[in-house]
């Protein structure tokens, strides 16, 4: 009687994958693991966030995200706050046309189209109080922050700014940062041209109020007023203010 033969195991080919597995180039497959982080720490407390997760939601296997992160859940973390930080930055550019806060609404419009297409990253950013936030993740933050005062100031033209004018724009960052979450955790209900239009008047206001207790901030105020031209209705409300 012949002896049957041992079945013949299928080849790699003809095994069937893992659903909703597919081979990406090593950039694209790290850039996607990042995108689906940062939707993932947005939603949830970063804490709360597994690379079974991470992994799942990519349409990867855990062995493979450890691949692109060696460290874990923590390095995909930094790598993900960092890449938002980044694309953030460059949103900082001033144009050279037009008055200074023309050129600071402009800013604030590329802002605000940041927060609106990558809503997610932004919140991921900006928003503390995890177990997995360390003094490398505080720093990327506080990277983005240092940046926007750096930029803001040029964009006053002070080279060495004081502790009061220093402590203003920091203060305003802060108030763009707040009405920027507040602006996605209210469903976008306000249009972004009345919000960039009401922070470059919050800017000026306050510039005011500091200009009172501090020689550089008026004379920095003052030459803001002087390149808005006399006819600007915004320089002539300020105008009204200062001379009361």
């Amino acid at each position: 009687m012949e002896a049957s033969s041992a079945p013949v195991p299928p080849s790699p080919e003809a095994r069937p994958r893992r659903s909703g597995y597919r081979r990406l180039p090593v950039q694209q497959r790290r850039e996607q693991l990042i995108a689906v982080a940062l939707e993932l720490f947005a939603s949830r407390p970063p804490d709360e966030v597994s690379l079974d997760d991470v992994a799942e939601a990519a349409g990867a296997s855990r062995p493979l995200v450890y691949r692109y992160f060696a460290g874990g859940k923590q390095q995909l973390y930094e790598a993900a706050l960092r890449t938002a930080a980044q694309e953030l930055t460059s949103r900082f550019t001033v144009p050279l046309a037009g008055s200074p806060t023309e050129q600071l609404s402009s800013v604030l419009e590329s802002y605000f189209a940041f927060v609106a297409e990558h809503d997610a990253g932004y919140s991921a950013l900006l928003r503390g109080g995890s177990v997995v936030e360390t003094q490398r993740t505080s720093a990327i933050v506080d990277d983005v922050r240092r940046a926007a005062l750096k930029r803001t100031l040029r964009h006053l033209g002070v080279r060495e700014a004081g502790p009061r004018l220093t402590l203003l724009v920091r203060s305003w960052i802060a108030v763009v940062e707040g009405t920027s979450l507040s602006w996605l955790d209210e469903g976008r209900a306000l249009p972004v041209g009345e919000l960039r239009e009401w922070l470059v008047d919050q800017f000026m206001a306050m510039a005011a109020a500091t200009a009172l207790h501090d020689p550089q901030t008026a004379r920095v105020l003052s030459a803001l007023l002087a390149l808005e031209g006399p006819d600007a209705p915004r320089a002539a409300r300020l105008r009204e203010v200062l001379t009361g």
